[in-house]
């Protein structure tokens, strides 16, 4: 089942949408649909992961590694004296 969704858009993308829609042989409503879908599983797992790491740091016996030995790690990337990973504490 589907539903309507009302949205606002600048008369370049609306112009461009609906080139786009000409050009595939598609409506725009179908281009606009498929956008939608294609965005939200590019983003979705993002958000599950995040929620994860955070659930995984929360719990009291995470380690983490320190910023300034992090960022002095990866400022040697790309160098000949690549220094190893910090430890997690």
């Amino acid at each position: 089942m589907s539903t309507t969704l009302t949205i606002r858009l600048d008369e370049q993308t609306k112009k461009k949408l609906e080139r786009l829609a000409i050009a595939t042989a598609r409506s725009k409503s179908y281009v606009v649909s498929s956008a939608i879908k294609d965005f939200i599983e590019a983003n979705e797992w993002q958000v599950q992961e995040i929620k994860s790491a955070v659930k995984k740091a929360d719990h009291r016996d995470a380690k983490f590694a320190d910023h300034k030995d992090v960022a002095a790690w990866l400022d040697t990337w790309g160098s000949k004296k690549v220094k190893v990973p910090p430890k997690c504490k």
